[in-house]
């Protein structure tokens, strides 16, 4: 989660690292700080708690200057969030600093051992274990008392390290949380996530776990925790750094949310037919007769990924006939999963760093099982580790409420079904044609939806000041259900919840009352007789919702009269095909929680509590 950010070169480094830090925010911190080697080589640091701009009035009020150094973001796990336990940390003699994600799990066991040996502790934090333990063996060279500290943590971490004996010199360490080195003129960057390093280049190294990387003036040398060389390949990054800004947008949410026609055409470019009806994932580089061969098929992610995996069951036994199960990243290596003879396991993550979908992707490769990414960032460890691969191309997501990235998963979660059932001959040329075409058609029916931003303005009058919702749906429409309440509280900090629409009995109607808002997904595909059923029993929903007096918010097809003349309040989209509708539908959701959020004053972008990449389980 946090942030580091990492410079050298002939510029100074402060404005560098401090840029990098405001574009890590999305990331979710709760302190700040930034470290250089002045020429004097003494080590200057700066901390604040809060937001980056406590940070940057510090380094106003008292400046500091240098040409290398490090900076950190941090979201606090061992420790307050306070000034004194921000990073960077230093040893005793003031002669290191370590900014570091992740978390230390022997740390207690450490700090008792280095105590003994006569170190002193200031700070609450893990991290300040590994700033002693590198100066610890600490004889002249950085790159190795680091490998030798590494060597005796347990846990997760990224690392960026800087040392006053041994100068002009940055190492960094992955072993879990990302790492990225970005490669520019004359000058060398280290970062957690791409957006920092993308105004300066878009030449990136991805660090694996195990890896050290020693940045100076003259170049990158990458090694393993032994200090053999090791090579990676140099990545281009094609995101254009525009894209990573507001553009004139409030939030960075609601211009992802306005992104997404951009986003699914991107995704689809290159990969559909128009004239043929067909899909193509050469990219993938699982053969059509592994896709043929796989009998089973388990999705695993977690939070908005863990949605659209679970459309994107529906999607692929729809299309492709075959078994689907979907699990949480969290839970599936706990429960010693069982993995059959030719099972695809298909991760999805937005960032390809999520620790849990990681940890799960390993579980499965180890029992057997090919793995296939679906990821928004090239070069990540998951896509790496991966069998194959299908990006998403939604470019950077920096709001921590996932908006594009989840629509543009299914859009390729629809992808991969037609594709499987193109190649396993489960879906007939007729409906693959047809269902192409509407594809083709949905950027241009989201811009519909978009355009109507205006009558959220009546519905967030009247329902701010709700304490909770329901949001109900059928079949392919619950995940989007689910993924409506998980964006209402994951901004606005209201109670709301995602049902299956058939359970209400089960349960759920002991809730409503003339105080609960019920949003109810009550779209129709026209052409599918199992959509008229799921539509005539969502009818039957809302009458039991009005009968006790609940207000219904309902998203429904243009044109439907039933549903406009028992709702509340309406929120019409475009018809199109079964599966294709939660792309629709999706976008009124967004927006509702968007509008309610700032109506009630929250902060959208960097909601309390969360970060956008979770990289520690």
């Amino acid at each position: 989660m946090c942030g580091i950010v990492g410079y050298i070169g002939n510029r100074e480094a402060v404005p560098v690292i401090v840029d990098g830090l405001r574009r890590l925010e999305y990331r979710g911190y709760d302190s700040a700080g930034v470290a250089v080697l002045r020429e004097d080589k003494c080590l200057d640091v700066r901390r604040a708690s809060g937001k980056l701009r406590n940070l940057e009035e510090a380094i106003r009020t008292k400046p500091l200057s240098g040409s290398y150094g490090i900076g950190h973001t941090r979201w606090a796990t061992h420790g307050r969030p306070t000034e004194e336990n921000a990073h960077p940390h230093r040893d005793c003699q003031g002669q290191i600093v370590v900014v570091h994600n992740g978390i230390v799990e022997n740390y207690l066991a450490l700090r008792k051992q280095l105590t003994a040996e006569g170190h002193t502790f200031v700070t609450e934090t893990d991290t300040e274990i590994i700033a002693h333990l590198i100066e610890k063996h600490l004889n002249g060279n950085l790159e190795h008392a680091v490998r030798a500290a590494l060597k005796q943590i347990s846990g997760v971490f990224a690392i960026s390290v800087i040392a006053a004996s041994d100068p002009e010199k940055i190492v960094a360490a992955r072993s879990g949380p990302p790492v990225v080195v970005g490669l520019g003129q004359d000058e060398f960057f280290v970062a957690s996530d791409v957006p920092a390093l993308l105004s300066h280049t878009r030449d990136m190294i991805f660090l694996n776990d195990g890896d050290v990387a020693v940045l100076t003036p003259d170049g990158v040398h990458l090694t393993d925790f032994d200090g053999r060389t090791v090579r990676r390949a140099v990545s281009h990054i094609l995101w254009d750094p525009i894209m990573a800004e507001k553009g004139g947008y409030k939030h960075f949410m609601l211009k992802e949310i306005f992104e997404q026609p951009r986003a699914i055409r991107d995704t689809m470019l290159g990969r559909i037919g128009l004239e043929s009806g067909r899909v193509f994932l050469d990219e993938v580089d699982i053969s059509e007769a592994d896709f043929r061969s796989f009998q089973q098929v388990k999705i695993v992610a977690c939070g908005t990924s863990w949605h659209a995996g679970l459309a994107g069951k529906f999607i692929i036994e729809r299309l492709a006939r075959l078994p689907v199960e979907v699990d949480y990243g969290s839970e599936f290596r706990y429960r010693d999963p069982i993995i059959q003879p030719n099972t695809l396991t298909i991760v999805i993550s937005q960032s390809g760093e999520t620790a849990d979908t990681l940890a799960a992707q390993r579980e499965a490769k180890h029992k057997g099982s090919k793995t296939l990414a679906i990821c928004n960032v090239v070069g990540s460890m998951i896509t790496r580790e991966a069998a194959g691969t299908l990006m998403t191309h939604a470019g950077p997501e920096i709001g921590v409420a996932s908006t594009k990235a989840f629509t543009s998963q299914i859009t390729a979660l629809v992808l991969l079904g037609m594709y499987l059932g193109q190649v396993r001959e489960t879906l007939s040329a007729d409906c693959s044609a047809k269902l192409v075409h509407e594809l083709s058609q949905i950027p241009g029916k989201l811009e519909q939806v978009l355009a109507r931003d205006d009558i959220y303005d009546d519905l967030v009058k009247n329902l701010f000041r709700a304490q909770d919702f329901l949001y109900l749906g059928r079949g392919i429409h619950y995940p989007i259900a689910l993924e409506g309440a998980l964006k209402l509280k994951e901004i606005s900090y209201i109670h709301a919840e995602g049902y299956p629409a058939g359970e209400m009995k089960h349960g759920p109607n002991a809730l409503i009352d003339e105080n609960l808002p019920v949003v109810v997904l009550a779209t129709r595909d026209p052409e599918s007789e199992e959509s008229r059923i799921h539509y005539e029993k969502t009818l039957s929903n809302i009458q039991e919702v009005k009968a006790r007096s609940g207000v219904v918010v309902a998203v429904a097809c243009e044109g439907d009269e039933e549903v406009a003349k028992m709702a509340d309040y309406l929120i019409p989209i475009p018809v199109t095909r079964e599966l294709l509708l939660p792309l629709l539908e999706m976008i009124p959701l967004q927006l509702l929680a968007y509008h309610i959020a700032v109506r009630r004053g929250c902060d959208v972008d960097q909601p309390r509590n969360l970060a956008k990449s979770v990289t520690v389980e």
